[in-house]
């Protein structure tokens, strides 16, 4: 049976027409390791969270604002047409490009939007590379029966800050290579933010934009301005039918990243084909409607892997986005739903296994800081769901060789549980049940 990507969110003109109506609709992208992009469907960024490419430098899970902004607008002789709108901490919103937007929809999961101006139309899509660092935005001009001539401009906002933060008037510059097609940015310590496109044409800048305003992080109580430096534009011939946009990325693509169409292939079909898997695999899911499909790609979305390859690395799930990091008994609980359910048996067992080494006198890791730093072992029972996520896999696929390597980790976990452990985690022996609890400790 041939199976398609869900087609299910979908948002038209009742929602643009109001800047703040389309401002309650945000979408999401991960790269699978724990990088991800995000903003709202109008183009505005609203929380220190959104961005084009947030990813994590030298630490797992401390991530960085990369890519803040692409401010497209078309170019048609001296007429500039915005495509993008921002709002100001004075209150002002400027541009309004929000109101070009005639449709906002998911394919599959990747974000696409259809801007109406006149009777052109242009189609805008935006995907991250699965595994890598890298986002990329692609446009294609779908109508033009006049043969207009237009152009787009691309301005590029970047930064360097932690994705919890807002930008100082202290932070760094970074140095700028630019070439035809591709600018460079070297922010000190960190690795190279890559601008690269096979048609357009690079002009480098380097000014900030101040006093972006965030109205969801003044709702937090949170500072609510920000600023992004501009590092250059990219500037793209137009030709009816033919997709073309760029790609940033802090790691060394192929070439054949570039070609946008063939890499929005990629995305699509690895999606396709994990849906595709499940629904073999778990025949529950062959008929599911379209929200469950919906839900099976969102799945994916919070297992990561640490490490380059399948070889060397550990998968783990995060607990959430935007600000949540690995949590040890939150991914137990999660991990029968996550992996299991939708038939993903490999991750899980990696999962599972790259636990072991981290069981410490009977107990599973609550929160994992970061590289170099001491995991917190601040719960009572995430050992326990442990041991139910590993019931669970044997279960769902009989894996005995794994089981027998985790066996003995498993029941020195009991031992410990029953003999007692750190912040006061013991059996009782009356009836089974177990204490736990500790002064100045939160379990």
């Amino acid at each position: 049976m041939k199976y398609e990507l869900p087609q299910l969110v979908y948002l038209g003109r009742d929602v643009f027409g109001t800047l703040e109506r389309a401002e309650q609709h945000e979408w999401w992208l991960d790269n699978g390791k724990g990088g991800y992009a995000s903003g709202t469907v109008a183009g505005t960024l609203t929380r220190r969270y959104h961005g084009l490419l947030i990813a994590p430098l030298h630490a797992h899970l401390q991530r960085h604002l990369l890519f803040a902004k692409a401010d497209a607008e078309l170019l048609e002789g001296d007429r500039v047409i915005p495509l993008h709108t921002n709002r100001w901490g004075s209150g002002a919103i400027e541009p309004h490009g929000h109101l070009s937007i005639e449709s906002f929809r998911l394919d599959g999961r990747m974000p696409v939007w259809h801007y109406r101006l006149d009777e052109l139309l242009i189609e805008a899509r935006i995907w991250m590379e699965h595994g890598r660092h890298s986002t990329s935005l692609a446009w294609c001009l779908l109508e033009n029966p006049a043969q207009r001539k237009v152009q787009l401009r691309v301005r590029l906002l970047t930064n360097m800050r932690d994705h919890h933060g807002v930008t100082g008037f202290d932070s760094p510059s970074p140095a700028q290579q630019i070439s035809d097609r591709e600018i460079d940015v070297n922010y000190p310590d960190c690795p190279t933010l890559h601008f690269h496109s096979r048609c357009g044409v690079a002009e480098q800048a380097h000014f900030w934009v101040e006093d972006f305003d965030l109205p969801i992080e003044r709702e937090r109580g949170l500072p609510d301005r920000d600023r992004h430096l501009c590092v250059g534009y990219m500037t793209f011939p137009i030709h009816l039918g033919h997709w073309f946009g760029l790609t940033a990325s802090i790691e060394i693509d192929e070439p054949a990243a570039y070609y946008m169409e063939d890499a929005m292939r990629r995305f699509q079909a690895r999606d396709l084909a994990m849906l595709t898997n499940t629904k073999i695999i778990s025949p529950a899911f062959s008929s599911a409607p379209a929200w469950i499909d919906q839900l099976l790609l969102a799945a994916d979305s919070f297992v990561i892997r640490y490490g380059q390859d399948d070889t060397h690395g550990r998968d783990a799930i995060v607990a959430g986005y935007p600000w949540f990091g690995e949590w040890g008994r939150d991914s137990m609980i999660a991990l029968p739903g996550l992996l299991l359910a939708t038939g993903h048996y490999q991750q899980a067992r990696r999962l599972l296994l790259g636990y072991l080494p981290l069981v410490e006198r009977g107990m599973l890791p609550n929160f994992f800081p970061g590289d170099g730093e001491t995991p917190q072992y601040n719960t009572a029972d995430a050992a326990l769901w442990y041991i139910e996520a590993w019931c669970a896999y044997l279960v769902g696929i009989k894996d005995l060789p794994s089981v027998a390597e985790a066996w003995p980790v498993l029941q020195q976990i009991i031992v410990h549980y029953r003999d007692g452990t750190r912040h006061g985690i013991v059996m009782d022996v009356e009836d089974g049940l177990l204490f736990a609890g500790e002064a100045g400790i939160q379990l």
